[in-house]
């Protein structure tokens, strides 16, 4: 396989059964994405995820507007969505996938950040984009998760990184 192909994660039998029992979703709405995590306006970044396959993988989709609270000071002329947004609706979507991939237990904790690594910003996102964020799962061990995300607009690579978050208690 080669660096830019993931694998699953491995799970144990008794994952698996977990896995099977978690509600397997292929869409989920804001509505629902709202409940899952607690992230909201201005710094919630995904507005629809699709594909989602528990423990493996999920599609983000960000709607980028001019609305968007960042775009009259990064720039005022050439307006561009910051890296480090790009970057937090990755790890929003892969938040989403923890939740669902876990069940209701999830529900209403915090995932946090604990290393991002190989970010690089190919090309700008701007206002009038739509953002697929591609997050797959490169492994999982007790509440720490370790992805790979990948940010395309018309199916062309913005951004990408990899990177670990941990699942807490707020």
């Amino acid at each position: 396989m080669s660096e830019s192909q993931t694998a699953p994660i491995q799970m144990a039998p008794n994952q698996m059964a977990a896995a099977e029992d978690t509600a397997s979703v292929s869409s989920v709405d804001i509505l629902r994405i709202m409940e899952m995590i607690p992230h909201r306006y201005p710094m919630l970044l995904v507005d629809k995820v699709v594909n989602m396959k528990p423990r493996v993988s999920a599609v983000g989709i960000k709607n980028v507007t001019i609305n968007e609270p960042y775009f009259p000071g990064h720039f005022p002329t050439q307006p561009v969505m910051p890296g480090v947004m790009i970057v937090e609706s990755m790890a929003q979507t892969a938040a989403i996938l923890v939740v669902n991939s876990l069940g209701k237990e999830a529900e209403g904790k915090l995932v946090y950040f604990m290393t991002i690594d190989e970010a690089r910003f190919r090309k700008p996102v701007q206002p009038g984009d739509q953002m697929h964020i591609h997050v797959d799962c490169l492994k999982q061990r007790g509440p720490v998760w370790k992805f790979r995300g990948e940010a395309k607009v018309d199916g062309k690579l913005m951004a990408e990184a990899v990177f670990s978050a941990m699942i807490m208690d707020k």
